[in-house]
Parts: structure tokens; sequence; C-alpha cells
């Protein structure tokens, strides 16, 4: 993977402007911190990105903190909160909190021109800007359009001392002292998770997990998380079974930030029951060519989140060109204009609906894709990220300009 790659897609005056903004950022130190090497958008972006900041010749660095199941139990807490779920936050939650902060505190040593740190898991990490100096910027990738009040009264405070946020959408902004940016999110038209792949290995993948290639395939992508609702998929597959016959797949992996994951992936099985046309794959968060294989087979493609913060996995779908059906919460609205782009949703009864449309007419299903690969070339592909992630670097440097002349 290298640069020049992209021409093809995005044309050669944007691999030029990346070079040119990069120069800018010769000798500069870019270290980003979040909770997980694997599983998750914000290590498949960070993975994919930093590569291509050091072919930039941009020193870019990628660490992960260090926490216990207990540590991670409260962060999932924080994570579901700062969406809007109600959670019990206790002193003990606190205590376990500060104590991985603390400790990964302890190692946190390494000089860089700007600390990037993502999401609430490393936010207590600014406790060191004094002695370190220099830029930190905290990137969300969370939905904070109405999180639970103290929760984020407990982490506002420290995002504060940041010298900016980045967020992924304008509704996730909060009244904050700080300069606010934002961001959205990327795919990597070359990783294996997006580039094309021959019929003949997307025919094996099918055959190896046992789908019936000639039956109409309706599938979601994601973790399994109650915030993906793959709960009500299983209910909206279920009032479309009876009026056309199809198969649904529900595939995700884990990541190690996340606990709740093996509750979630049971009930999913329990709601499935015995139907053979239900499929639940829990795959390894490296299976990348795997999902792209299973996206490109189906014939829909569902995310009905009930709050999300981007759902990368939307962009992927229509990437591929292919027509989806998504909760129309966090950040999926930036990504489908409703019945041109794709289908925007708010219950069960209207994912059927939807459903049942889509798989009757599928030269709609078809205009939809084609609208949402062309609206993805121009807006989510990891060039453009990379270049407002250089910009934003660069503004750092220049905190009472409203222009910065490069």
């Amino acid at each position: 993977m290298h640069l020049d790659d992209y021409i093809p897609m995005v044309g050669e005056a944007v691999v030029e402007d990346l070079k040119l903004i990069a120069q800018r950022l010769q000798g500069k130190v870019i270290r980003n911190i979040n909770s997980t090497a694997v599983g998750g958008g914000v290590a498949e972006i960070l993975n994919r990105m930093v590569p291509l900041l050091k072919e930039l010749e941009i020193d870019a660095h990628w660490d992960v903190i260090r926490g216990g199941d207990k540590f991670y139990a409260v962060t999932k807490k924080i994570h579901n909160a700062l969406h809007g779920a109600t959670q019990e936050f206790t002193p003990d939650d606190i205590e376990a909190y500060q104590e991985t902060q603390k400790s990964n505190l302890e190692e946190l040593k390494s000089f860089a021109d700007v600390m990037f740190i993502h999401d609430p898991q490393p936010a207590g990490l600014i406790q060191k800007k004094q002695e370190l100096g220099r830029k930190w910027l905290w990137r969300c990738h969370i939905d904070l359009s109405s999180p639970q009040k103290d929760v984020w009264e407990f982490l506002r405070p420290m995002v504060e001392q940041y010298d900016a946020a980045v967020f992924s959408s304008p509704g996730f902004s909060q009244k904050l002292p700080i300069r606010q940016v934002l961001i959205t999110p990327s795919i990597d038209p070359l990783s294996d998770k997006n580039k094309d792949l021959p019929q003949e290995f997307i025919t094996s993948v099918l055959e190896r997990f046992k789908i019936d290639p000639e039956k109409p395939l309706v599938t979601q992508v994601s973790r399994f998380d109650y915030l993906k609702d793959p709960l009500g998929v299983i209910e909206a597959y279920r009032l479309v079974k009876p009026y056309f016959d199809c198969q649904l797949l529900l595939v995700g992996g884990s990541a190690t930030d996340d606990p709740e994951g093996s509750e979630v992936l049971q009930k999913v099985k329990t709601a499935a029951g015995d139907d053979p046309d239900i499929h639940v794959l829990e795959l390894p968060p490296t299976s990348h060519l795997e999902i792209n294989a299973l996206q490109r087979a189906s014939s829909v493609i569902m995310q009905k989140s009930l709050r999300e913060g981007f759902g990368l996995t939307v962009s992927e779908a229509l990437w591929k060109g292919k027509p989806v059906i998504a909760g129309g919460v966090g950040g999926i609205p930036l990504q489908i204009t409703h019945k041109y782009s794709g289908i925007l949703t708010h219950s069960v009864e209207g994912t059927a609906y939807w459903l049942k449309q889509l798989l009757q007419s599928p030269d709609f299903g078809r205009r939809l894709g084609e609208n949402g690969r062309e609206h993805v070339r121009e807006n989510f592909l990891l060039t453009r990220h990379l270049r407002d992630y250089m910009l934003l670097f660069l503004s750092l440097d220049h905190p009472d300009e409203d222009v910065v002349n490069l």
C-alpha cells in the first residue's frame, strides 16, 4: 500500500496535495494512543493511517494503553453512557478508571509534538500534559449528542485540558472552552476489507460458512453490541420472511476493550433459534477478506444501530455498491441521504418495510448503491481523512488564527 496506489480512485491532484501538506510537518512527532490494537473502527483506521504518515516522512507512532478486565468493564459503561444509555456509575468505577490511568501514566515518557488521544479510555493521560508539554488532541469517536450527565461531567474536566477536541458529527459537539473540530472517519478502499475480490473467492467463502448463494442474503456486520441492535435485525427479518424467502447473516468479531460482546452474542444465538436461514458468525477481528466477501455476496446490508458514533460499516457497504438500510442516528445520516444513497429507519417495522421493498425491487437497490458509492468516494476515503488530520496538526501551531496560509 503506497499513496500513489490511490490515484486511480481519488485522482493525482489529491495525492499531490497530501505530499505538499506533509512537507510542512517534516520533523514533527505524532503519537496516537487508543485502547485496542485490533477490533473496531479506531484500530482499523490507525492501522492504515500511521503507515501512510510514515510514507509522507512524518514521524508517526501508535501505542495502546494497558488495562484489566475491571477497567474495560468500566470503560464499556462510560461508552454506553456517553451514547445515552442509562448506566450505574459508581465511586468504585471511578477508582478503577483512575488507577489504570495512573499505571499507564508511569510508562508515558516518550516525547511527541502532538499527543493524539482516542476516546475515553486513555483520556486521563492528559495529566501528563504539564510535564511533557506540546499539543494534545482528544479524538472522540462516540455519539455525544445526549450523554448521561454524571458520566460526561466526570470526563469533561479531562477533555477541557486538551488543546482541541475532534468529533465525527456536528451534533456531537459540547460546550467546551477549547477548539472543536469536525472530522469524519473513513475507509481504506485498498484494504482487505474493501478491495475488489474475484468471484471465485466470494463463492468459496459462502461455501465455507454454508450460506446458500442462490437465496437473497441480508447481512449486518458489526460487533455484537446492544447498541447495534442485532435482536431488532432478527425481528425485522422475521416480519419479512413470510413474504420473501431470504436468509439473514449476523457477522461480527470481538474487541479487547468490549466485555459485553459474548453476552450479546449468546442472546443473538438464542433469538435465532433453529432457523436454518439465520447465520450467526463470530469471526476473528482480522477476518477482513471474509467480511469483504460476505458484504459483496449480500443483496441488502443493514446497520440497525440505536446509537452510533459514525458507523463505518455503512461506508464499507456503500463502497461496494450495496443498498443499505441503517438507523438514522449518530453519523449515519452523514453517509446516507434517505431514498437517494440508502435508507434511514427508526423502528423494527420501518426496517422490515424497506427491507421488503429492496428485496422486491433490485433495480431501486442498485441505484441506491451506485449513488452511495460515489458519495463515499467524495467524502469518506482515507486520503480525505489523512488530509484533515495533517491540516489539524498544522493548525495547532496557529491557535489564534482562523485562516492559516500555507
